[in-house]
């Protein structure tokens, strides 16, 4: 009997140990996957892991990243394959490690409250909350040291003082919860004073001499100039037109842009739009190839349908690759760890390549130059053009061209033997906004390939990612994983009213009109919109309108599309949130650009 007593608490202690183990190797998300062999004791997101943390009176340590993040790499070689800082977690937290591509309502949650506390959030985005979901602290990267050094000043806090942080960390959340639930205006503005507003808001963030918007690094921010593009569609002004058309060509011809295969990057580092940080992402080539497509009506402009039409090709044959869907990114690092080591050129790679006089004209037309301060390599960019080069070489335009058109074939079939990690899962509202873009492009363009490319994705949609009642978030080597979220109903529903367009077939739109039926029912309350239908933590947000980020707000789209329905339900329930919709955003105009584009071009809205 003694010798039981003895060994029950060891076969307890054993069987708490062996459910902590590392539950991520073979998960479906390669992003998950990829942390499957960490020393960490890795749990996946759900219900069951929260109830663990209240069972085991431990803080939980959240972790949520994407596979084509650059730092997300560097602190899993860092840190959590360290086997002191892994000891560290997984004796005194709960430690979980999240695909923010597969629960975005989580991460939207955790990255708000990083950004009003630090004041700057990204990726990978580290955040500790309490056994009852509140959060306590959160961060984005730390380097190794720091981040043993905080793991043990928040275990002997909790330790001492666990009633007190629980309460204080409580408090918080409900301050947080209160700061989003802000006070509106009494008075909606008129369409004109919206348009007004959100001008000057867009302006005073713009950089007329660079392009773009802010002062340091530059995303691409579809949606702010998406929405300046219908104003000047609308009332054209020559200042606003100067700045659109410089940071539509800065994006195009600079580091933003991949000028061998084509595609964009996600941003640049820099203000100048020359250093990118090297992911690509599907969302990014399918939101500029729809930007660049208005562009071109807008300006009347063949160069803008030109970068539209490579950003759709470069994404069918890259990220489809044979596929109706495609996958979800590449990368920023290639597979030595090498941040950009996949698309950047020393100049012995360029030699190996190139013959002395292609390498002298790619040189000049790519700007391959300046070895001596980029011991990494250099980027191709936008140099000379084909016209400067003919006159500065006395040789024919055509001749050029074949040239570099040589140059560049035999630059590819030498990058092309480097290697690149990809996530290819199939997002299901991703790939919504590439078929809003290829079937935009497949009537604007009068392209057979993307006619059919569209069809191809159209039927995959309603096929794999759909089972007759609900979206699935994704699929990964033919299998459905997670959840749908508010924003693949939006993306896949915009999908499908664009290619109802060009296939005049009403299936496609009542098809689209049943999705919005389903996100109105699944992710509006009476206090707004929800991002995702299951929230497992307290003080998750719903708000009137969303703001915009890299994608547009799904909540806008929603709007937009119900209040063009056919179905009057839809069209009544769009209407009747207007003017609170109008009033959430109008104290702050510029986050909130895909709201405004919808006030303005709503039928019947403020006058």
């Amino acid at each position: 009997m003694i010798r039981s007593l003895l060994i029950l608490p060891l076969l307890l202690f054993s069987l708490s140990a062996v459910a902590l183990q590392n539950q991520l190797a073979d998960n479906p998300s390669p992003y998950l996957a990829m942390h499957g062999r960490d020393p960490v004791h890795w749990q996946i997101w759900n219900a069951e892991t929260l109830e663990l943390a209240r069972k085991e009176g431990k803080l939980l340590f959240i972790s949520s990243g994407y596979f084509a993040c650059h730092w997300c790499h560097v602190m899993q070689r860092e840190s959590y394959s360290n086997p002191a800082i892994a000891e560290l977690l997984n004796t005194y937290f709960i430690p979980v490690k999240v695909d923010r591509e597969l629960n975005p309502a989580l991460d939207e949650h955790l990255i708000d409250f990083v950004q009003r506390t630090q004041g700057r959030a990204g990726w990978p985005l580290n955040v500790f909350l309490t056994p009852e979901g509140y959060p306590v602290v959160g961060m984005t990267y730390l380097p190794p040291e720091r981040f043993r050094v905080l793991l043990g000043k928040l275990q002997k806090m909790w330790q001492a003082e666990k009633k007190e942080v629980t309460e204080l960390a409580g408090k918080a959340l409900d301050a947080l919860v209160a700061q989003r639930q802000k006070k509106t205006p009494d008075k909606p503005l008129t369409n004109e004073q919206l348009q007004q507003a959100y001008l000057m808001s867009a302006m005073a963030m713009a950089d007329e001499l660079a392009g773009g918007f802010g002062q340091q690094n530059r995303f691409p921010m579809t949606p702010q100039l998406s929405t300046l593009l219908e104003i000047q569609a609308r009332e054209p002004k020559k200042s606003l037109e100067h700045f659109l058309r410089l940071t539509l060509d800065q994006m195009a011809n600079r580091g933003l842009r991949d000028h061998l295969a084509g595609g964009f990057f996600r941003y640049t580092v820099d203000p100048d739009w020359q250093t990118p940080h090297y992911e690509k992402m599907l969302y990014t080539q399918a939101l500029l190839a729809d930007l660049y497509l208005r562009a071109a009506r807008v300006f009347d402009n063949p160069a803008y349908a030109q970068t539209a039409r490579d950003t759709l090709a470069f994404t069918l044959r890259e990220m489809c690759a044979g596929s109706p869907a495609c996958i979800a990114s590449f990368s920023a690092v290639d597979a030595q760890g090498v941040e950009g080591g996949y698309y950047l050129w020393t100049e012995k790679e360029l030699k190996k390549a190139l013959d002395p006089s292609l390498l002298k004209l790619a040189s000049e037309y790519w700007q391959l130059k300046g070895f001596r301060n980029r011991p990494e390599g250099v980027l191709p960019m936008k140099g000379k053009s084909v016209e400067v080069l003919a006159k500065q070489l006395k040789e024919p335009v055509g001749q050029i061209r074949t040239l570099l058109a040589e140059a560049k074939k035999r630059l590819l079939e030498a990058r092309q033997q480097r290697k690149l990690p990809v996530d290819d899962k199939r997002l299901a509202g991703w790939n919504g906004l590439l078929l809003h873009a290829l079937a935009s492009a497949a009537q604007q363009l009068k392209d057979p390939e993307f006619l059919a490319a569209a069809e191809r994705l159209r039927n995959y949609l309603l096929t794999d990612l759909w089972d007759g009642r609900q979206l699935f978030r994704a699929v990964h080597e033919g299998k459905p994983i997670g959840q749908a979220s508010l924003a693949d109903y939006a993306y896949v529903a915009q999908g499908l009213y664009s290619w109802a367009k060009v296939s005049k077939r009403l299936e496609d739109r009542k098809m689209a009109d049943r999705l919005l039926s389903i996100a109105w029912s699944r992710f509006y309350t009476d206090k707004g919109w929800i991002s995702g239908s299951q929230a497992l933590l307290p003080g998750m947000p719903s708000v009137m309108a969303q703001e915009d980020g890299a994608l547009p707000a799904a909540a806008a789209i929603i709007l937009q599309l119900s209040l063009g329905s056919g179905d009057p339900l839809l069209r009544d329930k769009a209407q009747a949130i207007l003017k609170d919709t109008r009033l959430a955003i109008q104290d702050n105009p510029f986050w909130y650009a895909s709201d405004v584009k919808v006030l303005l071009t709503a039928p019947t809205t403020g006058k």
